[in-house]
């Protein structure tokens, strides 16, 4: 097996996954991370991460009943 020392880092704030929880995604094809202070924006606001996710047409925010 060939395992790499790579740092995965959230895709909106670049903080590590050493000093953060991680969870991942896939969006357009691309598995992307982001932390959990950040998840909030990718729910809510993800119009906020602009090209951040990837070549995928930028999202519009959750409608909350």
């Amino acid at each position: 097996m060939n395992e790499t020392n790579v740092t995965l880092t959230c895709l909106n704030c670049a903080q590590p996954e050493t000093n953060v929880p991680l969870v991942a995604l896939r969006y357009a094809g691309q598995q992307r991370w982001v932390c959990s202070r950040c998840l909030p924006v990718l729910i809510h606001h993800p119009e906020r991460l602009g090209n951040k996710l990837g070549d995928g047409p930028i999202l519009p925010a959750a409608e909350i009943d």
